[in-house]
């Protein structure tokens, strides 16, 4: 039963890994989107390129911004999405859960082992 617990903790942990480097992603993404908008606010008081670039810069920021909401909502999706089909899984299987758990656990015990 502990080794169980220690694959449980290991899944989970590489989980939170997988969620950290997700939610560095989205934050570095983010800095990066504040700075082109500081630039524009800067290149708004300097004598500024032709309002064409202007514009295309200003759609483009728009449509990174909008893409990264996108990912955003995806990702919260996806994830709700997967951990309900894993609850109501482990709900209807119980034994099935438990016997899962096990082999998983029995194969990676096995691969750590081999190194």
């Amino acid at each position: 039963m502990d080794q169980i617990q220690q694959n449980g903790k290991g899944v989970a942990d590489s989980q939170a890994a997988s969620a950290v480097a997700r939610d560095k992603l989205m934050d570095e993404l983010k800095h990066a989107i504040g700075e082109a908008e500081d630039w524009l606010k800067d290149a708004s008081q300097a004598p500024a390129p032709s309002s064409d670039t202007r514009a295309r810069f200003d759609d483009t920021l728009r449509t990174a911004r909008t893409d990264l909401r996108k990912l955003e909502d995806s990702i919260i999706a996806r994830s709700r999405s997967a951990a309900e089909s894993a609850n109501v899984y482990v709900h209807d299987n119980p034994w099935r859960s438990v016997g899962l758990g096990a082999a998983i656990g029995v194969i990676v015990g096995l691969l750590v082992t081999r190194k």
